[in-house]
C-alpha cells in the first residue's frame, strides 16, 4: 500500500470516528470501512462514464423511482363477540 493511500485510509477512518461520535473501541471497524471506502474510489473511473444513446436510454431517463414506502395499515375488522 502507498504511503499516500494509507494517509487517506487514515484520514477518512478518523473523519468516520468522530462522525461516530468518537466512540471507544471502534478503531478496526472505522478503519475497515475507510479502506472500503478509499478501495472503491480507486476503483472508480477517472473519467465521466458515457451514457448509452437509444431506445433505452430514454426509457431510463423517462421511468420513476418506486414509492418505496410502506403502505398503510387497514384498520382491523371488529369482532362479533
Amino acid at each position: 500500500m502507498t504511503d499516500d493511500k494509507q494517509e487517506r485510509i487514515r484520514q477518512r477512518a478518523h473523519a468516520i470516528w468522530e462522525q461516530a461520535g468518537r466512540p471507544d473501541g471502534a478503531h478496526q471497524q472505522h478503519w475497515d470501512q475507510a479502506t472500503a471506502e478509499i478501495d472503491g474510489e480507486d476503483g472508480k473511473p477517472k473519467a465521466k462514464a458515457v451514457r448509452p444513446k437509444g431506445p433505452a436510454a430514454a426509457k431510463a431517463k423517462d421511468s420513476k423511482p418506486k414509492d418505496t414506502k410502506p403502505k398503510p395499515a387497514r384498520p382491523r375488522k371488529a369482532s362479533a363477540s
